[in-house]
């Protein structure tokens, strides 16, 4: 049976509290555009996800409690740092079963005012950016909630970084709020808009990196190449085993 924790707030609170001085110690972290943070949900927070650190990275940022969706299984990420989000909870996307737990849970969080964390891509398998996969638009047009983008850079290289006895230089950068989106129509219409939110979701946060790390989105048709084969979905094939999905 999954640990269920009954002081949840308090031990967010503590991880909060904690990854300011930690990202001070370890970092050359810069935010940009605070400004554009609403002072209240319903918000959907969507980023880039290149490294394993990137969840920690909206923690430091966010100025309210978040919840995260979250891949289930996490082979990109060392098993040291798997604590974090076990001891913050998060609702768990087992791939290949449609997540409608975790997806469900997502809408009650957003539809009930609350601020939700998802990283569209899917996974961290590559540093460019890629696709998003369909759940993010779903979420986006289904709770009818504002966007925040967020562009996550420089978190790869922070424990290459600290080998070499260097802070790496990070940037979260922060952009405008948009959306709430409405899909409409026959089936065929509504997953066609649902397929152009995601592209969507996907150029705001194209636009809040550097370019050469821009991927399919961006506007150097060098670049674009160069990320030719990252879209490829490395769990296209395979299905996970579902759990009933609740934090734990």
């Amino acid at each position: 049976m999954p640990i269920q924790f009954t002081n949840r707030p308090i031990i967010r609170s503590t991880l909060k509290f904690l990854s300011i001085p930690a990202f001070a110690l370890l970092t050359k972290l810069e935010i940009i555009g605070a400004e554009n943070l609403p002072e209240k949900g319903p918000l959907l927070v969507v980023g880039n996800h290149f490294s394993f650190i990137d969840p920690v990275a909206l923690v430091r940022m966010a100025p309210w409690e978040i919840e995260f969706l979250g891949g289930a299984v996490t082979p990109h990420a060392p098993p040291w740092t798997r604590i974090i989000p076990f001891l913050w909870g998060y609702h768990k996307l087992y791939r290949g079963t449609g997540a409608k737990d975790a997806l469900r849970a997502g809408e009650n969080i957003l539809k009930s005012g609350g601020i939700l964390v998802i990283f569209p891509e899917g996974g961290n398998w590559a540093t460019v950016l890629r696709p998003a996969r369909p759940g993010t638009a779903f979420l986006a047009a289904r709770a009818d909630a504002p966007i925040l983008p967020v562009g996550l850079h420089g978190f790869t290289e922070v424990f290459p970084s600290l080998f070499r006895g260097k802070r790496a230089r990070v940037t979260i950068t922060i952009g405008k709020p948009f959306g709430p989106f409405e899909v409409t129509g026959s089936s065929r219409e509504r997953r066609a808009q649902l397929d152009e939110i995601g592209h969507e979701i996907m150029r705001r946060i194209a636009g809040l990196l550097p370019p050469g790390k821009r991927g399919h989105y961006s506007e150097d048709p060098a670049v674009r190449e160069a990320a030719k084969g990252t879209e490829t979905y490395p769990w296209a094939d395979k299905v996970e085993g579902e759990v009933v999905g609740e934090i734990h």
